[in-house]
């Protein structure tokens, strides 16, 4: 069974809808997922990390840079760098909330992408193609991001974030599944 931790801030509630969506179709895959609030990390949460296959950062984009819980989320992980039961080796993606199509996340991704570079970690990015290049694939990926996934938020606090992100988180929480399932199992 292959094990999976997302780990999440969010602030108003956007970045732990899309987390709670990728982690339930995690789990509908067969997988076992830990949820991880970083304002809130205990022991467990910690332990799941160094014993998962693969991390899922995920974070909202505030002023044109991962918020501010979440890098000192990253911040206090040095401890964990180098160390022989570190995230080397492990599985890595990331996700981005912000209030705008494009809104600057692409630099959190990059600050993710990053984070999980220097730990060694072996970085999975968005797969999937949507609409205009594939008609078919309508409210996909809509924002075109590839580095991880870029979602934008709604007012609508029911649904938080929009339907096609929605869809493209089960996609790609698929996605990072195969991977880790791959990279588990050596090849």
């Amino acid at each position: 069974m292959v094990e999976i931790v997302v780990s999440f801030h969010s602030g108003s509630g956007h970045t732990r809808r899309l987390a709670e969506v990728f982690a339930g179709e995690l789990e509908a895959l067969g997988a076992a997922v830990h949820l991880a609030d970083v304002t809130s990390l205990g022991d467990a949460d910690w332990l799941a990390m160094r014993r998962a296959d693969g991390i899922v950062f995920a974070a909202p984009t505030y002023m044109g840079s991962i918020s501010s819980p979440f890098k000192a989320f990253m911040d206090a992980s040095s401890d964990i760098w180098g160390s022989e039961d570190g995230w080397s080796g492990k599985m890595a993606a990331g996700m981005t909330v912000g209030s705008y199509a494009s809104g600057d996340k692409m630099t959190s991704l990059i600050q993710l992408a990053v984070f999980a570079a220097q730990h060694g970690m072996i970085w999975v990015g968005v797969d999937d193609i949507g609409a205009p290049v594939n008609p078919e694939k309508e409210g996909i990926n809509e924002d075109g991001y590839c580095l991880g996934m870029g979602a934008t938020s709604v007012r609508d606090k029911a649904q938080m974030i929009r339907a096609g992100d929605v869809t493209t988180a089960r996609r790609f929480a698929r996605r990072f599944h195969a991977a880790c399932a791959r990279w588990a199992r050596g090849g």
